[in-house]
């Protein structure tokens, strides 16, 4: 009789401890700290920079506008450019419902600047609550802070575009788990463009390409898959799957020139390139590619020196794998 009073007040203990930490997690968290008060100066060269970042590097456009996904790479609509809506939901593999925010100043017109680095660098927003790490916080709170100015002086000049936004939802147990994400920004100054290894590593966290280009469980990169390829995209005509970015020789590019690689984004960019519709049953791909064109060479050249310095990864990608049932 006594060992199982013992064992029910174990038990009680830790139910008890259980719900003292949901209620920790759930009340006390996310804790990024207060936003900062600041004043970013909307100088033109503070903008220019920006626009370049926020549509060519970091790709913040991508999310933040509609794309006409019948369209080879989902090219952006002319329509609602930074207005957002774009959703990420259980049908792409996500643990609820999740829009990407109208970043538009009729969106943002109750934000401050503090807020918005805040939001920007360790995923809280202007209530204090937790983005989805889709918004891509953990790669933007370690840019150097002078580039992250930059881009919120350019998005205070979008057009205006009166759209609201669902509310995002996040699936038991991650609405509780989401607030554990957001962590305190770890600023890095931008490198030089001569040290062209550790410039490429800066643009390369900037643009986001591991996230995107490794194997991922429950949302995080699996240690040792980095680069090679493999992340899963859900499509209404079958799965696409990221190629092997590393100087592998016969399953990544390491046959790739530095000019074909260049070569590769550029193609985009081409005034006479229009991208073509996806037959019904066809592969598209969520790469960005017309933005990424953008880029200029030299960032792209620094780019491909830095994957060119990574750990070769064998790791032998199928591409696109059809449904079945078309």
């Amino acid at each position: 009789m006594k060992a199982f009073t013992f064992t029910l007040a174990i038990l009680g203990i830790v139910i008890l401890l259980a719900i003292i930490s949901g209620i920790y997690v759930k009340v006390a968290l996310p804790n990024t700290g207060k936003p900062e008060s600041i004043t970013v100066l909307p100088t033109k060269q503070r903008i220019e920079n920006g626009r370049y970042l926020a549509n060519h590097v970091a790709v913040c456009m991508d999310c933040h506008s509609s794309r006409d996904w019948i369209r080879f790479a989902g090219p952006m609509k002319n329509e609602g450019f930074g207005a957002g809506g774009e959703v990420f939901n259980k049908e792409m593999g996500f643990p609820g419902s999740f829009y990407a925010a109208n970043i538009t100043p009729y969106g943002l017109k109750e934000w401050t600047d503090g807020e918005l680095l805040r939001a920007i660098t360790t995923g809280v927003n202007k209530d204090g609550r937790a983005l989805f790490p889709i918004m891509a916080s953990h790669r933007f709170g370690k840019m150097d802070k002078e580039d992250i100015y930059d881009i919120i002086a350019y998005i205070r000049t979008l057009k205006p575009v009166e759209k609201d936004i669902p509310k995002s939802e996040a699936d038991f147990p991650v609405n509780f788990i989401i607030n554990t994400m957001p962590k305190k920004a770890d600023f890095q100054s931008k490198p030089s463009q001569m040290e062209t290894i550790k410039y490429g590593a800066y643009l390369v966290n900037a643009a986001g390409c591991v996230d995107c280009h490794s194997q991922t469980e429950k949302g995080s990169v699996i240690k040792g898959t980095e680069f090679g390829g493999g992340m899963e995209f859900k499509q209404p005509a079958g799965t696409v799957r990221s190629p092997n970015i590393t100087f592998e020789h016969s399953t990544g590019i390491a046959t790739w020139s530095k000019a074909a690689f260049v070569q590769r984004f550029k193609m985009y960019a081409d005034t006479a390139y229009h991208s073509p519709k996806v037959e019904k049953g066809g592969m598209n791909t969520p790469m960005p590619w017309i933005m990424y064109a953008g880029m200029n060479k030299p960032d792209l050249e620094a780019i491909y020196d830095y994957l060119k310095s990574l750990k070769p990864i064998q790791n032998q990608v199928v591409k696109f794998s059809a449904n079945k049932a078309l």
